[in-house]
């Protein structure tokens, strides 16, 4: 069952189809070359799966099954398709020898078929997924909001790039970016749920981050789901919250409603990990490879997080479906909906 779907009145594309193609390559060209300026990137290949078992694969909010199959020539061993990066890539800094202050990123393609179908969920995700070593000392608020401060940069030049292109587009964003925690929008809206604070924090800023993500708040629910062996969501700040990771969102004028376009936080060292894998009740996973090595001390510190291609392409694009910048399998009624509403899915 998806979620419903918003349908914008009189909702009209701002640019034809073909533009789209266009433009999204545009889009992804321009903002990979600023990301990897702006944090120091190099971009590095990026695999479609990687073998079961072996605790690499980003298992989301603990729930979401990956798809598996055997391959024929390798002993009929066991692989999953990604559904991030998100601890692949910590491995790879390590294995390739990046040294404190770089990183690399990936054009990374991922298929996650448990998700719920709406206007900006897809099984098809995209999204330029990114990682830096950091020093020690450097797991902090600081060192976080120094590197959303970067991106958001990133994101604001785009789009006075794309809007430079094509006349029907006008720039949007504010300058800054506005940081604000999960605890606080809890404490201001404690009878509202935490989309319902989203919509109301980002109406109000327009682009937010919203640092604290996983950890139980006071009703003992988290803001969202976290995993617990990639960001960092137990560790106090000095505001008396938790957590050194956090979530970008844009107000989308098309949808009237917050619009994430990054989950991002610095890792979990091997403290943390013991501690939330404890949380959730996990600690078996101490004995996979990944989580063996990371406990042992044998990977550096690193910060890193995803940004959704799609989703940027859709907001600087002012589309209201994710289907109008990439392909994906939709339910008949979601397809007979948009077209009636001038919206193509591809």
């Amino acid at each position: 069952m998806h979620s419903p779907l918003i349908i914008p009145p009189d909702y009209h594309p701002v640019l034809s189809t073909q533009a789209v193609e266009t433009a999204i390559k545009d889009i992804k060209d321009f903002f990979e070359r600023q990301l990897a300026a702006a944090l120091n990137l190099q971009r590095v290949t990026a695999p479609l799966f990687v073998r079961s078992g072996t605790g690499v694969n980003d298992d989301l909010n603990g729930v979401e099954q990956p798809v598996r199959f055997r391959v024929k020539e390798d002993g009929g061993s066991e692989v999953e398709l990604v559904q991030s990066l998100a601890k692949w890539k910590r491995l790879a800094l390590h294995r390739y020898g990046y040294a404190p202050g770089e990183g690399i990123y990936t054009d990374m393609n991922a298929v996650r078929p448990d998700e719920v179908l709406d206007n900006l969920h897809s099984i098809y995700v995209d999204q330029w997924d990114w990682e830096k070593i950091i020093l020690p000392e450097q797991r902090n608020a600081e060192t976080l909001q120094e590197t959303v401060r970067a991106i958001y940069d990133c994101i604001c030049r785009t789009e006075f790039h794309i809007a430079s292109e094509h006349s029907n587009v006008r720039p949007i964003l504010p300058e800054e970016i506005k940081f604000v925690t999960s605890e606080e929008l809890y404490a201001r809206w404690p009878d509202l749920g935490p989309r319902e604070r989203e919509d109301k924090i980002c109406r109000q800023y327009k682009s937010v981050f919203i640092t604290g993500i996983g950890a139980a708040l006071p009703d003992g629910q988290a803001h969202d789901g976290r995993a617990p062996d990639y960001d960092d969501w137990i560790t106090h700040r000095p505001d008396g919250g938790r957590g050194l990771n956090g979530d970008i969102l844009l107000w989308n004028p098309v949808l009237n409603r917050a619009f994430e376009i990054s989950s991002m936080g610095i890792r979990v060292d091997a403290s943390t990990l013991s501690e939330q894998l404890k949380i959730r009740n996990l600690t078996h996973r101490a004995e996979l490879d990944f989580h063996r090595r990371l406990l042992a001390g044998e990977l550096p510190q690193t910060m890193g997080g995803g940004i959704g291609q799609s989703r940027l392409c859709m907001f600087f694009l002012r589309c209201a479906h994710v289907g109008e910048v990439s392909c994906g399998i939709w339910p008949e009624e979601m397809l007979q909906a948009c077209a009636r509403a001038n919206i193509l899915l591809l």
